[in-house]
């Protein structure tokens, strides 16, 4: 699986290279705090909604998968590997050590 470190991530966005950034969290995770541009999909939902991927994630684009530390996005991307999808990139230690890392004005939660 490919990984990607907050810092990394936070120099690719900064220089506009495009990425998706895709959350797995549950949505009042999500409302507390969030990486700018994401879009939301549970991975409790994601079995039965991963469909609704498959035009966002298509065109060569690689997509940052994140969650809370690292363990949710990583079994997402197992996922939808299996279904498919490439261009998957997991965020190491998720939006907590983005929080830590990257950019401190994003509240930390748990």
């Amino acid at each position: 699986m490919t990984s990607i470190t907050p810092t990394e991530l936070k120099r690719r966005l900064d220089a506009s290279q495009p990425c998706r950034l895709l959350d797995v969290r549950e949505p009042d995770e999500h409302a507390h705090c969030a990486l700018p541009g994401s879009r939301l999909l549970p991975l409790s939902e994601l079995e039965s909604r991963w469909q609704e991927l498959r035009d966002w994630c298509a065109g060569g684009v690689q997509t940052v998968v994140y969650c809370h530390h690292g363990v949710r996005s990583a079994h997402a991307i197992a996922f939808l590997e299996q279904e498919g999808f490439t261009g998957l990139v997991n965020l190491t230690g998720g939006i907590d050590r983005w929080s830590r890392e990257a950019d401190p004005s994003v509240p930390r939660y748990w």
